[in-house]
């Protein structure tokens, strides 16, 4: 009986997996070895969770599909920028802003809200430049349309967006498809929708419709 495919899912600021316990369940019930990589979203180094990310990723039944929710994604392209050498499958990034947060650059500014941003969001999320990617991995971003988020409390986000994240902060040159879907940033964990397009992206190489 062949093996069934492994995906590594790494969740984002403030989270520990535990909210996309939904998604890693449904991706199972579709064929999926799926194991959640925590780490700590404050107070780790950036070459700490890549090195552990990395040490996690050899341990699974290759080639390794990654999917990474918001600053996860970022985590996933940070450690194909530091090891190309890893066996990947495909990868997809949920609500990731591969080119910076202004949400994230406004809430930092809130009185006290520095202390609960660290390392990791500051040389992830705090930027404001492009990515591109530039690895042949096929890689596939999903972005959301629905603001329903805490974040519109303190910015106004310009533009198509998930409530925390822009549209146009997910696309990410170079990457092999993108689409948006009518969901929240948080909510893009418990869509079925999500989850459709995510197993398309993994089996195929591209999602379901064309993208935007």
């Amino acid at each position: 009986m062949p093996e069934r495919p492994s995906v590594v899912f790494a969740h984002g600021l403030w989270n520990t997996g535990l909210e996309a316990t939904l998604l890693r369940t449904r991706l199972a019930a579709r064929g999926f070895e799926v194991t959640q990589f925590h780490y700590r979203t404050i107070t780790a180094l950036l070459n700490q969770v890549i090195g552990e990310l990395r040490a996690l990723v050899l341990e699974q039944a290759p080639p390794v599909h990654l999917v990474g929710h918001s600053l996860g994604g970022l985590v996933i392209l940070r450690l194909l920028d530091e090891h190309p050498e890893l066996p990947i499958g495909r990868i997809v990034l949920l609500g990731s802003p591969v080119n910076g947060s202004a949400a994230a650059r406004a809430a930092v500014q809130l009185p006290g809200a520095a202390l609960l941003f660290g390392p990791l969001a500051d040389s992830e999320l705090l930027r404001a430049e492009p990515r591109r990617w530039r690895h042949p991995i096929e890689i596939g971003v999903l972005a959301g349309s629905s603001t329903l988020s805490f974040a519109r409390l303190f910015t106004h986000l310009e533009g198509e967006n998930d409530g925390t994240v822009t549209v146009d902060e997910t696309r990410l040159e170079g990457a092999t498809d993108h689409r948006v879907l009518p969901v929240s940033h948080i909510g893009m964990l418990v869509a079925p929708s999500v989850v459709d397009e995510c197993v398309a992206f993994l089996t195929v190489g591209h999602f379901t419709r064309q993208g935007a």
